[in-house]
């Protein structure tokens, strides 16, 4: 048996629908189904019944959900006090971030909340869209900074998980700058231009590919390479290399220092939030003094 089942297991049993489960664990459906399979085959039980949509747990699933999320929460326990951090892990809140909001939104987010309600002690984990709503379905983080947006679902969807909008920004074309200071790749004109992209599995890559499809833009667009951190696209954007869209906060300083420029308008732009979400149950005293302060801050 692997941890991966299990953690595979849980989050079918929050989604109940394998394609969106298979693409939150970042595996494709076939090789999520096989896993369940082979967790099923090693419990000696159907755990799932496939017969409804959406599908649902059946009573050995349902028993068995309990025991694989307290199996989880006991490894990860234990491998706290091996590393020892469990004697601080009472002060100590984790929090999953997307790498670009690592980057451009956490420090100063972090800052200001402090300002408002004291020190608080975090341990940032950085990883992508998927490690970070893997970690939170499967506890390994307290609390998950993530984007949303009206034009893809939201993990707060799914109910267990509520969320509080901190700020909003945009999803923007930019390029690098000619001569003139006018952008050197312009969506303003009908000339094909070298596109970097997210991967189009990515949250990022689906709300720019929203954007494409809405004002027509795949024919003029020649892909030069992919990647699902957006400092990549950024510096790959800075040398020259095309055109990417990318989230506003994170290019900020270099918009403001003329190193980079708008490509496109308004119509070429998305609405972008920043979102706090968490399970729903209550948690440490920690973890509650942060999340009913961005609380009542998103309702202020």
């Amino acid at each position: 048996m692997e941890v991966n089942w299990l953690e595979d297991f849980l989050t079918l049993s929050i989604t109940r629908n394998f394609s969106r489960a298979a693409e939150l664990r970042n595996v494709t459906q076939p090789a999520f189904s096989r896993r369940i399979r082979n967790l099923e085959y090693w419990v000696g039980a159907v755990l799932v019944d496939r017969s409804l949509f959406p599908i649902a747990l059946t009573p050995a699933g349902e028993a068995f959900r309990k025991t694989a999320q307290e199996t989880l929460d006991s490894l990860r326990n234990g491998r706290e006090e091996a590393q020892g951090l469990m004697p601080k892990s009472a002060e100590i809140v984790a929090i999953a971030a997307s790498h670009t909001i690592a980057v451009s939104f956490f420090a100063e987010w972090h800052a200001e909340l402090q300002a408002n309600t004291g020190a608080i002690k975090a341990r940032v984990i950085a990883d992508n869209v998927a490690g970070c709503v893997e970690a939170l379905i499967t506890g390994h983080c307290d609390l998950m900074l993530a984007y949303s947006s009206a034009a893809l679902p939201t993990l707060a969807q799914m109910n267990r998980y509520p969320s509080a909008a901190l700020a909003s920004e945009r999803l923007v074309p930019v390029s690098a700058p000619e001569s003139t200071g006018s952008a050197r790749f312009t969506l303003a004109g009908r000339e094909t231009l070298p596109y970097l992209c997210y991967p189009s599995n990515s949250y990022l890559g689906r709300l720019t590919a929203a954007v494409i499809d809405r004002e027509e833009l795949s024919g003029r667009l020649d892909f030069r390479y992919e990647c699902s951190m957006s400092d990549v696209l950024k510096s790959g954007v800075l040398a020259g290399a095309g055109i990417a869209w990318i989230p506003e906060l994170a290019v900020r300083d270099e918009l403001a220092a003329g190193a980079l420029v708008y490509a496109g308008d308004d119509r070429h732009t998305a609405t972008l939030g920043i979102s706090l979400y968490r399970q729903a149950e209550l948690s440490r005293p920690e973890v509650e003094r942060i999340w009913n302060a961005c609380l009542g801050a998103s309702a202020s």
